[in-house]
C-alpha cells in the first residue's frame, strides 16, 4: 500500500519501540534504564549499549532538558510538510542524560544553545509523537512517575 504525499508519516512500532509507543500514547515519554549498571538510555534497544545486559526497565522522564543544537527547516522533505515551514528541529539533552531529536514548537528566532525545554505530545494518526516547546510556555505537562511499565 502506497502512502499519499499529502499525510506525514507516522512510525510504526516494533518489537523494541512498542513500550515506548504505548508510553507516548499516555503522555509518558519511556527512558530505558538498565537494572544492572543503572545506565540510562534513548532510543529503545533490546541491551544497555553500556554493559551489554539485557535487563532493562523502562521509567518515565522527568520531561525537561536542554537545547543542545538545532536546525530551522526552510524546505521540508515533501508535500505533507509545505505548511509547516520554517519549522526547527532541535537535539535536546535531557535532564536524565539522553539526546534525543524533535520538533520545536515556537518561534524559532528565540532558539538558543542551552534553553530550557520540555516535552510534549502531538496526535498524528492515532500515533502520540514526542514534541519540545520552550519550558516558559509549556501548559501541558507531562507525567511522570517513578517507574512505569505499560
Amino acid at each position: 500500500m502506497q502512502q499519499e504525499t499529502s499525510t506525514k508519516p507516522v512510525p510504526v512500532p516494533t518489537p523494541e519501540t512498542e513500550a515506548f509507543w504505548e508510553g507516548c500514547a499516555q503522555g509518558l515519554f519511556l527512558l530505558q534504564h538498565c537494572d544492572h549498571c543503572g545506565h540510562v538510555q534513548f532510543y529503545p534497544r533490546p541491551l544497555c549499549t553500556q554493559c551489554h545486559r539485557t535487563d532493562l526497565s523502562w521509567r518515565a522522564a522527568g520531561g525537561g532538558g536542554r537545547v543542545h543544537s538545532y536546525t530551522v527547516v526552510y524546505r521540508g522533505p515533501g508535500p505533507a510538510f509545505d505548511t509547516d515551514v520554517p519549522y526547527s528541529l532541535v537535539l535536546v539533552d535531557l535532564d536524565e542524560g539522553p539526546r534525543i531529536m524533535a520538533n520545536l514548537r515556537g518561534a524559532s528566532e528565540d532558539i538558543e544553545i542551552g534553553s530550557r525545554v520540555r516535552l510534549y505530545f502531538e496526535e498524528r494518526g492515532g500515533v502520540h509523537l514526542p514534541q519540545v516547546e520552550f519550558e516558559s510556555a509549556s501548559s501541558r505537562i507531562l507525567k511522570t512517575s517513578e517507574e512505569s511499565t505499560p
